[in-house]
């Protein structure tokens, strides 16, 4: 949403409450860097400024972790240079970068389970008495770092393991402010955090900028960067496209200048001859442990949003239906046929697929190729038919533009994008009649997005029923014949396309009133953002 340049965003400060007239905390010029003799950053500048939030974006394989993994000391360029507060500084090792006053919170979280909050905070550096680990003290300072960041409901002597995703995230920046730091990364750091969660990273980063720190702030949610930055850069193929105001942009500017191109129509039409066919799944008074009274009924050739609050059972649908929770009471029925999935195998042998919501932790073998990945459920349910599906996957995969050096990359040195384009493939060549999607576009950029939801209206022209997940209510609205929202474990109710974000929350927090009479809409996509 774009913000009216003479109004203040919420939650950024005028120009940073930390903010001085000084120059520059961080100055990076002329950033290069190749792997194998390919260049992923090609002659980068940026600058980042005490008390402001800097953000930065572009498309998966744009040159992001590149930038930010050499100025946390993990990557060292082959050109460029990077100063801190004026001074030319070199970092061979992420140590370096922290006592350098610059510290990097990963999207992918580097805590140690089982140790409590306070030992991963200060591991490696725990005070002492004497030969001793002073616990106490370290407790003490523990809570005084998170007393400081404005959390108070997180004792210092908590198990990592028992914290949730929100939480472990506060370790990681508590973990970074205790390094004394002036320049902070963070990576994607909403990625898997629900709506209130977000608002207490906000309140975070507020803290931190009344402080001083200069953020640099990486994330595919638009929305984000026009609420916390005031200045946003662009990359593009690994070049720097464009640093400017974010009081300048709005969302489409941003996505024209990410991905090269126009994309008026960021949720595509359904295609030409797209039609709802018979029921090709139907729930009736489906339950087990964590959904009951689940009524349902998908057509073929039709894409249903499924929305609702994180904690509303959503995943644990997608997974009953699949068998991996399988449903203890009511019917199933598939093309009409009554059935009972108690197995994913089960579940693929009927004709089901589930893109899971986590690709590394569910999805992909991340060590092995491209190729393995994209036939190993074919290989492990339908293994006659793995030499077809071998014949046909290098068509596959190049329609949907998966961009990599061949089929025998492994999958963990692809771009997010080019992940859940694999965990795609090996769906497709299973010859789905049900597609169940849980949070499809979940931490990738603007073009994959896209073209996931190209693969899906493609998919419901191809007579496939799909049921998408979603937190993103634009694209719920923005991709949906229909949408079906869940409350405590039941559907709450169903409402059609074109729908507005207020309907399903209502439905989704359980004070729906009585539906409104419509008007007509015209166009539904006119008032539909990325």
């Amino acid at each position: 949403m774009p913000y009216d340049t003479d109004v203040a965003r919420p939650g950024h400060p005028s120009h940073g409450a930390g903010a001085t007239d000084a120059g520059p905390l961080l100055r990076a010029t002329g950033l290069t860097k190749r792997f194998f003799g390919n260049a992923v950053l090609q002659d980068v500048d940026l600058e980042l400024h005490a008390g402001l939030v800097h953000g930065l974006v572009g498309e998966n394989g744009a040159g992001k972790s590149t930038l930010m993994k050499i100025l946390a000391g993990v990557h060292q360029p082959d050109g460029g240079t990077v100063e801190i507060s004026g001074e030319p500084r070199t970092f061979g090792h992420p140590v370096q970068a922290q006592q350098a006053g610059l510290a990097t919170v990963f999207q992918e979280f580097n805590l140690l389970p089982d140790r409590s909050v306070a030992e991963n905070i200060y591991l490696g550096r725990e005070p002492r008495r004497g030969l001793l680990v002073d616990t106490g003290q370290m407790q003490r300072d523990t809570a005084e770092l998170l007393e400081g960041l404005g959390v108070h409901n997180l004792s210092p002597a908590t198990v990592v393991r028992t914290l949730s995703v929100a939480e472990q995230q506060i370790v990681e920046i508590a973990k970074a402010v205790s390094y004394d730091a002036r320049i902070i990364q963070m990576d994607e750091p909403t990625a898997a955090l629900a709506d209130h969660e977000v608002e207490l990273l906000y309140s975070m980063i507020r803290r931190l900028q009344e402080r001083g720190v200069a953020i640099l702030y990486v994330s595919h949610r638009l929305a984000e960067l026009f609420d916390l930055c005031e200045t946003i850069t662009v990359l593009k193929d690994g070049r720097h496209v464009a640093t400017r105001p974010a009081a300048e942009l709005d969302e489409a500017s941003l996505v024209r200048m990410m991905v090269g191109r126009e994309m008026s129509a960021f949720f595509p039409d359904a295609l030409p001859g797209t039609a709802p066919g018979a029921a090709a799944l139907t729930l009736t008074g489906a339950g087990n442990g964590y959904v009951d009274g689940i009524d349902l009924s998908l057509r073929a050739g039709e894409i249903v949003g499924l929305a609702g609050l994180q904690g509303s059972g959503r995943t644990e649908l997608v997974e009953g239906i699949f068998g991996a929770q399988p449903f203890t009471r009511g019917t199933m029925t598939l093309d009409g046929r009554p059935v009972r999935v108690r197995s994913p195998r089960e579940a693929i042998r009927r004709g089901l697929a589930l893109v899971t919501e986590d690709r590394k932790a569910k999805g992909l073998s991340l060590n092995q190729s491209i190729l393995d990945n994209a036939l190993g459920v074919v290989h492990a349910v339908f293994p006659r038919r793995t030499g077809t599906a071998r014949r046909g996957m290098p068509g596959v995969l190049s329609s949907m533009a998966v961009a990599a050096r061949g089929m025998d990359q492994e999958v963990q040195f692809l771009s997010g994008g080019n992940q859940q384009k694999v965990v795609l493939a090996r769906w497709l060549s299973t010859n789905p009649r049900v597609m169940l999607m849980d949070e499809p576009t979940r931490g990738i950029d603007v073009g994959a997005k896209h073209a996931i939801y190209e693969l899906m209206r493609q998919l419901a022209a191809d007579g496939v029923a799909v049921l998408m997940v979603s937190s993103e209510l634009p694209e719920v609205i923005g991709m949906s014949d229909r949408i079906l929202v869940m409350h405590e474990g039941r559907l709450a109710g169903e409402l059609p396309a074109g729908s507005s974000e207020e309907e399903i929350l209502h439905l989704a927090t359980g004070a729906a009133p009585a539906r409104p009479e419509q008007p007509e809409r015209d166009d539904p996509k006119e008032d539909r953002q990325p």
